[in-house]
């Protein structure tokens, strides 16, 4: 990490100068926004927020910064949960936005691609392939808000990764401005190129610590005919898991979701998120909120999933199952999911973990961490939901009723090892989509082996030497 010192006034006048008058900001009220995470957990500083309109602007901004030994902070659309686009305290790092690189450069249906900028915010894009009946199958909470950039960066996962995979699997090319301002141009539009190194793969996922993404080439795909949403109760987490197993044979792979969530998050969000229903006529330990999609229409789609269903109710598996009659009906029921994130904020302070495992292990994980947890802090509330279809389970702890938030949250690092220790004994990971950041920087050090931890250094240190790029985050 480069020596920390203050950041020579004329190099700012420079760096205006490149992006012109629309395309900075200096003002502390004007650059707040920037600085903050939107969940109050980092906060950061600097003295300029640079927002180029143009590949070339930035190229031109990351030389000029690469020459003075400037580090740089990469930033999208600021929803990311671990840090890792919040710049340090010390006022020494230029922060750069693209949201003004913005648009949709091309689309071609029936390639099955988009090219589009990173800044691009992700529901725009949805729109955008829809607009051409096609589907672009990301889908996170912060779609309104969040931005492509951040979300290749990131290697965003969402709801849908069951049946289209996290976002590294969505994209086919990308053009990048490397740490001394080169662009390099890899927007191939293939789904075939076996040319050497998929260089590709270096940046996505990378957290903004090699280059800065200024452009994608994403898959898109047919856009469903028939869409089914269902809320279930099932026995226990693991019959939730042999429920996806036949499911997924019985419709021919056609899961796009599969959610599961507690009876207490349910309580939580009817309790504090107005326009909560409780789909079922009596309340169940354990839900799955799941949705099928299909490429042709008619009844004969819902009628083998209702078959399968019932079989699973016999089987014992499923013990109450309602399918959405309508799309407003299905919007009720997805907006439970979201109101289960919601709600918990209300019920005090929430140690949280994103973690993943095999989906074969997703029950046992559940019932030893559940059990790791109370008997580490005994009143504490487990609340393990989430994207169960591909093993990553939000495992959410809060508080026990009428604790101290400060001296409960202050036990955040112990609780953290508690479940990893439990995670990395199922070959899982501590991060299943949000990130490293600055939050798991040190967790990282203490799960992987030496022999990974010395490649991801030997990358950064070619790719960037002078580590400029994001300094301070994942490594």
């Amino acid at each position: 990490m480069p020596e920390t010192k203050k950041i020579d006034p004329a190099l700012l006048d420079r760096l205006r100068a490149i992006v012109g008058p629309s395309g900075h900001i200096d003002d502390p009220a004007d650059m707040e926004p920037y600085v903050a995470e939107w969940r109050g957990r980092y906060r950061g500083a600097t003295p300029l927020v640079l927002r180029p309109a143009t590949t070339q602007e930035l190229s031109d901004v990351m030389r000029t910064c690469a020459e003075a030994g400037v580090p740089v902070v990469p930033q999208g659309g600021n929803t990311g949960l671990v840090g890792g686009s919040i710049p340090s305290a010390d006022n020494s790092e230029v922060l750069i936005s693209l949201s003004r690189m913005n648009k949709i450069r091309e689309m071609d249906p029936l390639n099955y691609t988009v090219t589009v900028e990173a800044g691009c915010v992700l529901q725009t894009l949805q729109q955008a392939a829809a607009d051409v009946d096609r589907l672009f199958p990301l889908s996170l909470g912060a779609e309104g808000t969040c931005q492509i950039g951040g979300n290749i960066s990131a290697n965003a996962g969402g709801t849908m990764t069951l049946r289209y995979g996290n976002t590294r699997d969505l994209v086919l090319g990308l053009e990048v401005v490397l740490p001394d301002g080169q662009i390099w141009n890899g927007m191939r539009r293939l789904r075939k190129n076996n040319t050497g190194y998929d260089l590709k793969h270096l940046f996505i996922g990378a957290e903004g610590t090699l280059g800065f993404i200024t452009a994608a080439v994403l898959k898109l795909f047919p856009r469903p005919k028939q869409v089914e949403t269902g809320f279930l109760a099932v026995r226990d987490p693991d019959a939730a898991i042999e429920l996806l197993a036949s499911l997924r044979s019985a419709s021919g792979d056609s899961l796009s979701a599969f959610e599961l969530m507690p009876r207490i998050a349910l309580d939580f969000a009817l309790k504090h998120v107005a326009g909560t229903i409780d789909p079922l006529s009596e309340p169940f330990p354990w839900y799955v909120l799941l949705e099928l999609s299909t490429g042709t229409g008619g009844d004969a789609f819902r009628e083998t999933i209702e078959a399968a269903l019932g079989e699973a109710m016999e089987a014992g598996l499923v013990q109450d199952a309602t399918l959405a009659s309508s799309e407003a009906q299905a919007k009720q029921l997805w907006f439970i999911r979201e109101a289960i994130v919601e709600a918990q904020k209300y019920e005090g302070g929430s140690i949280k973990h994103d973690i993943s495992i095999p989906v074969s292990c997703v029950g046992s994980f559940i019932a030893q961490a559940t059990e790791a947890v109370e008997r580490t802090i005994p009143g504490a509330r487990p609340v393990p939901f989430g994207h169960v279809g591909d093993g990553n389970i939000h495992f959410n702890v809060n508080q026990p009723v009428d604790a101290d938030t400060e001296a409960y949250l202050a036990q955040w690092d112990k609780l953290n090892e508690v479940v990893h220790d439990i995670v990395l004994s199922m070959d899982g990971s501590i991060s299943a989509e949000h990130g490293i950041g600055t939050f798991k920087r040190e967790e990282l050090q203490r799960v992987k082996s030496p022999v990974e931890l010395d490649l991801m250094r030997r990358i950064k240190a070619t790719l960037d030497p002078q580590g400029l790029m994001n300094p301070g985050k994942v490594l």
